[in-house]
């Protein structure tokens, strides 16, 4: 058997102190159900009988973070005096959720079976005693996880009027493991899902940036597409369905369908910047879609597509409330996306300056998956790759020969001209055609003229 992981014995600690102190204590929610799917849990959660107080007493180092709903924080340390923090919840049941995410009051219960009636879905509603390896199951979450499904606890309608997020946590489950919808919870998604906008945009970018980097992005799509989730949070995504493209270069059907093997490509652990960027690398086309007339050939066109998508790309991440840094990053992938098709046609410093754009790894990867999800041709992927390995990062952002410095030291009067002198040696050095100072001057001044004419 695995050695219990530093985060499961600060959990096990908790419990048995709560136990010997005559309170009930279990191991309960995702940490329950992924030992059953032989999965290795990073959390551990534990729910008691022992009151908030009582838990805030029992142990030396805790955090009162949602005490009014019966959750503590319990911190401990391992031999290498790194923290570990484990919640621990009083059993409790929950009053209405007006504002559709909490309850307005809880009520403290004794009774494990009352606390887990209020939960979200079957397959987390397991508690696990660690002490006997006994689980504890009142909602028939092991036949659910058996049978591979995603069933709301109760009545499933009354689970979403009660926190909204479920409705994007149910899709993220089914498509991380792989499960179905079970029809009624689906049903009661479809029924609710143009109310997910209560959500705060941040939870919903969260939940949906886990569904792209979990290893299981198309799924989680095509869920969000089959429960209306996806026209309520991702309009623009969602008018990508039914727009054709030329089938020479995308013989696997519309921007839909594209997108969608895009996603399929997307690794567990990707960077969000990337697996968004795949998501949205193609959402301006809808806009821009135009048909050549049938006497020229009818042929579908994309004009200005990845220009239009950066704008799209950069208001979509500002109404999730994405990072400046995030969104940056997002923009430069869905506005670059297209450079690829001139790699083989540009000049050194060219293309050394498409070298650097940040993480520009992301860019090769972005465009790998799109080749692959599309006419699977990679000799531009092939060419750009090899010569951003092969190029030594001080060649692709030297140090500059020739600076704005040297102009004024040369005589010239400082102003908007100096720009694109600066650029002109820049290009040179890059092309490697001037290797020292004296030369960037001599190629300015031909080209610029000499100070007392500037």
């Amino acid at each position: 058997m695995q050695a219990a992981s530093r985060p499961e014995q600060a959990a096990r600690h908790i419990v048995q102190t709560l136990r010997e102190a005559g309170h009930q204590a279990f191991y309960a929610g995702g940490c329950v159900r992924d030992r059953l799917l032989g999965i290795a849990a990073k959390d551990f959660d534990v729910a008691t009988s022992a009151t908030p107080d009582v838990v805030l007493a029992m142990f030396p180092r805790t955090f009162a973070v949602g005490a009014h709903f019966g959750v503590v924080l319990v911190a401990s340390e391992d031999e290498n005096a790194t923290e570990i923090r484990t919640e621990v919840a009083t059993f409790r049941s929950d009053g209405v959720y007006s504002d559709g995410r909490r309850p307005d009051a809880v009520r403290y219960s004794l009774d494990p079976r009352e606390d887990v009636e209020r939960r979200d879905f079957t397959i987390n509603g397991m508690l696990y005693d660690p002490l006997s390896g006994e689980v504890l199951d009142y909602v028939g979450g092991e036949a659910d996880l058996a049978a591979g499904v995603v069933r709301a606890i109760g009545e499933p309608a009354r689970r979403f009027r009660e926190d909204k997020l479920r409705m994007l946590r149910a899709v993220r489950f089914a498509a991380r493991f792989g499960f179905t919808l079970e029809e009624e919870t689906a049903a009661a998604i479809r029924a609710q899902a143009a109310t997910i906008h209560q959500v705060s945009p941040e939870r919903c970018r969260d939940e949906l940036t886990r569904m792209l980097t979990e290893g299981r992005a198309r799924r989680a799509f095509e869920l969000l597409d089959q429960t209306g989730l996806l026209r309520e949070l991702l309009p623009e995504v969602d008018r990508m369905h039914g727009v054709e493209q030329p089938p020479d270069w995308h013989p696997e059907g519309d921007v839909w369908i594209h997108t969608l093997l895009l996603l399929e490509k997307i690794d567990a652990g990707a960077p969000a910047t990337l697996a968004w960027s795949a998501l949205l690398h193609d959402v301006g086309k809808p806009p821009c879609e135009v048909h050549d007339p049938p006497e020229e050939g009818g042929r579908i066109r994309f004009n200005g597509h990845a220009e239009v998508g950066t704008h799209m790309a950069e208001a979509i991440c500002a109404r999730l409330r994405f990072s400046n840094e995030e969104t940056a990053q997002i923009a430069l992938l869905v506005a670059n996306h297209m450079r690829f098709g001139d790699v083989e046609k540009m000049k050194q410093s060219t293309l050394k300056r498409f070298f650097r754009l940040p993480r520009f790894e992301e860019h090769l990867a972005l465009h790998r998956m799109d080749c692959l999800s599309s006419h699977k041709i990679l000799r531009l992927y092939d060419y750009a790759r090899h010569h951003y390995e092969a190029t030594p990062a001080e060649e692709v952002r030297p140090e500059l020969l020739v600076n704005g410095r040297d102009l004024i030291a040369a005589g010239y009067r400082p102003g908007p001209v100096f720009k694109s002198m600066l650029a002109l040696a820049e290009d040179a050095q890059l092309e490697g055609s001037i290797t020292t100072r004296e030369q960037g001057l001599a190629l300015i001044r031909s080209h610029a003229g000499t100070p007392a004419t500037v």
